[in-house]
């Protein structure tokens, strides 16, 4: 009896050893050299995973990162952390897409699809190496990332529970590389922007403050108002307003002998001085003013009167995507309005295919970083697949900005005043905002909306204009005109 006691005892002791085995994290160091800005550079490619621990001491996730540091340079050189958005977004897209030293190459005018492989990859000959280190960083769930040992996924996936596990990430990173005298930035897109701030906000608590020089956010997501087009939410429909209308001059439906920024500021008049009363008013609008707007409306969109008047004047962005092109019988893009698409379903009041602007490029993008990762970084994982998007995040995502058993309404996710907060305790923060034109997901009458309510100190914002989308760099001349202004913000 007393053996079968002992080989129980072994036995458990071998499975709970087992279970609570986590193997050391991995790590690919690779040195490089190329020409950036004109200066030849010579740098080290680190793709690692980082372990976050709990108050235990046990690891709980991994983090995975792509850095590339300068050979040689000092420890007060400027460090970039890049992130993308989702939630639920690997950073895939600012990497491969206008950060990293190689870059794909996808159709600049938006009118072919990426098709199937072989895609063009190319030296990015425009990359910040020459000035900053980067680091291009994977949440939980996403890329590599993932939860080990005891670490559960409702520790991570939410608001303030992803900004703790990212801050933590980039206090160790900095300590880890000796580089707490560096200038420090955050380069993030879409709700990548949403983290900054959070971020931001994060890194000044928990007894370790570290204050950033700046933020760069592209296609910003702080107050989600003005960007979820929904019946209702009345700045919506006058948030959107002006990127339908740089849209319909996009596609020669309205604006014609008109510069673009000379019909948007028309739009921008229109929809802060008669659209906005108009849409306040509602039903106590006159038939005749109904009528009047709805002919402006027109003027600006290039739909038809009628249409309009069906929708008592209130475009929503995903119809919009369907009718401004309904009579040539093609779509356009969410994330970017100048992709077209021709669908099946011709009389559908949405989109049937998904997003042209994004299952457009996604191929190229997804080829080209594994292919960096195998061929020059020498990365391998083995058989664990990189994720650049994980669908089942967004659905156990906590939106809450209040601890659980907090009392809270449910109300738009909003982290602008908190930024305004940060910024006013640390006089050095500044911020870069990058918008498309012809963004359908986070319109730029949102980001000037946004910034201009929240008591955020305006001196110390740069606003920034492209002639794309979501991901304006996908366009060639504004990846050149994006890269110029990254660079002109983190040397002022």
């Amino acid at each position: 009896m007393k053996n079968l006691f002992v080989l129980l005892y072994f036995l458990s002791f071998a499975v709970f050893s087992q279970e609570n085995q986590i193997p050391e994290p991995k790590k690919f160091e690779t040195d490089h050299e190329g020409t950036f800005n004109g200066n030849s550079i010579k740098f080290k490619a680190i793709a690692s995973e980082t372990y976050l621990k709990n108050d235990d001491g046990l690891p709980v996730a991994s983090i995975w990162s792509t850095a590339y540091l300068k050979e040689g340079a000092d420890t007060k050189r400027p460090v970039i952390f890049v992130f993308n958005g989702g939630p639920g977004s690997a950073s895939i897209w600012l990497h491969m897409g206008v950060f990293g030293p190689r870059v794909v190459e996808v159709d600049s005018d938006a009118s072919e699809d990426d098709g199937a492989a072989p895609y063009k990859v190319i030296h990015n000959d425009l990359a910040l190496l020459d000035i900053a280190d980067l680091v291009f960083v994977d949440p939980v769930g996403t890329g590599f990332s993932k939860t080990v040992g005891k670490g559960k996924v409702e520790d991570f996936w939410g608001l303030n529970e992803d900004a703790a596990s990212i801050s933590k990430f980039m206090r160790m990173w900095i300590t880890q590389y000796k580089r707490w005298q560096s200038p420090k930035y955050i380069a993030g897109e879409s709700f990548g922007t949403t983290r900054a701030a959070a971020v931001t906000a994060a890194l000044e608590k928990g007894g370790q403050a570290m204050s950033l020089n700046g933020l760069i956010l592209i296609s910003q997501a702080l107050d989600y108002q003005g960007s979820t087009s929904r019946h209702d939410n009345i700045a919506s429909y006058f948030t959107y307003f002006p990127t339908m209308a740089a849209t319909a001059w996009y596609h020669k439906k309205a604006g014609q002998g008109k510069s673009l920024e000379g019909f948007v500021q028309e739009a921008r008049d229109f929809a802060f001085n008669e659209y906005v009363p108009a849409l306040y008013k509602g039903n106590l609008l006159d038939k005749e003013g109904k009528e009047k707007i709805a002919e402006r409306l027109h003027y600006f969109l290039g739909l038809d009167k009628e249409y309009i008047l069906r929708s008592d004047n209130r475009i929503l962005s995903r119809r919009f995507l369907k009718e401004l092109m309904r009579e040539e019988g093609k779509t356009i893009g969410a994330l970017d309005g100048r992709y077209l698409v021709e669908e099946g379903d011709q009389v559908a009041e949405n989109p049937t295919l998904g997003d042209p602007s994004s299952y457009g490029i996604d191929a190229a993008y997804f080829a080209a970083l594994q292919d960096h990762f195998a061929n020059v970084l020498k990365v391998d994982m083995e058989d664990r697949p990189y994720l650049t998007s994980n669908s089942g995040i967004y659905g156990k995502w906590n939106w809450r900005p209040v601890p659980q058993g907090a009392g809270w309404e449910p109300s738009y996710v909003n982290v602008a005043r908190s930024l305004g907060e940060s910024m006013r305790r640390n006089k050095d923060l500044k911020v870069m905002v990058a918008n498309g034109y012809y963004d359908l997901i986070t319109p730029f009458m949102d980001a000037e909306y946004t910034f201009a309510r929240h008591d955020i100190p305006m001196e110390r914002v740069d606003m920034y204009y492209y002639e794309g989308g979501h991901m304006m760099y996908n366009h060639r001349p504004d990846f050149e005109k994006l890269v110029e202004d990254m660079r002109k913000f983190l040397q002022k």
